[in-house]
């Protein structure tokens, strides 16, 4: 009988054990997030895992190394959220692999750049030269507003910002656009008179945005702000939800701009502000 009860005690022991480990010291309980991104820069997401990690939300970082599979991977329930893309291209990508995704808030703009090995001004590029622009249609899109920017091409009043080669109007140095895979605009720099390259890709091959960049965007570029994103059914989950408080607190954005020196710029805006 006395052994009964000391293996009953035993068992009530190992199971009130058990259910103290998933709290925190605080009583709250912990819940695991998996957040995917593309690219190796988390520096800002390794300071918000920090914060989170006091009030009970362990922040796993899931690393892609393109731009389509973290949405896929997010639509089939194998993350919870991800944070690597822009409102524009969310807005698309969705629409065309017909994705039931929403955004839950903003974060950065990471200036989308055009580099040179070759020359150190727009005005430089001479007649017939190449550039280098990322394939896919709306990366391509916004290369091609940078361009028409930097005074380099024209595009139609009604652009959609979507890229094909036959939306440029006027090429007045007759420029040879040439699409490449985003991940492949850094490694073809010596080939080219210049490529635009996206931020994160920029920083992977060891660039500074804003101070190796001959033209950048700055933060005007509205379509072009980062977002955090979810499935819609989990919309309203509160840990994600916190975590996008405590990604747009005061303390990140100091850390942000510290960190990157201007080459990412916090932008924590509502979400109807940027056409979702």
């Amino acid at each position: 009988m006395k052994k009964w009860i000391i293996l009953t005690l035993i068992a009530a022991l190992a199971a009130f054990a058990a259910g103290c480990g998933n709290k925190t010291a605080s009583g709250k309980e912990e819940v695991d997030v998996k957040i995917g991104v593309s690219g190796s820069d988390n520096r800002i997401w390794d300071f918000v895992a920090k914060k989170a990690e006091k009030e009970g939300i362990n922040i796993e970082i899931v690393r892609f190394s393109d731009y389509v599979q973290p949405n896929l991977a997010l639509s089939e329930g194998e993350l919870d959220a991800n944070a690597f893309q822009t409102i524009s291209y969310f807005n698309a990508f969705k629409k065309e692999h017909n994705l039931d995704l929403t955004p839950i808030g903003t974060t950065v703009i990471a200036p989308l750049g055009l580099y040179s090995d070759k020359y150190k001004s727009v005005e430089d590029i001479p007649e017939g030269g190449k550039i280098a622009v990322p394939n896919e249609a709306t990366n391509m899109g916004r290369a091609f507003l940078l361009l028409q920017a930097a005074g380099l091409i024209e595009l139609p009043e009604d652009f959609d910002g979507n890229g094909s080669l036959d939306k440029i109007v006027k090429n007045p140095k007759n420029l040879e656009i040439v699409p490449v895979v985003a991940g492949q605009t850094p490694r073809v720099l010596p080939d080219v008179a210049g490529s635009i390259i996206n931020n994160g890709i920029a920083v992977d091959a060891g660039f500074n945005p804003i101070k190796d960049s001959i033209f950048h965007e700055d933060d005007t570029a509205t379509p072009y702000i980062n977002i955090i994103a979810t499935r819609t059914e989990d919309k309203d989950r509160k840990e994600l939800k916190r975590i996008v408080e405590l990604y747009q607190e005061e303390d990140t954005a100091e850390f942000i701009e510290k960190e990157y020196d201007g080459a990412t710029i916090p932008t924590f805006v509502p979400l109807s502000e940027i056409g979702e």
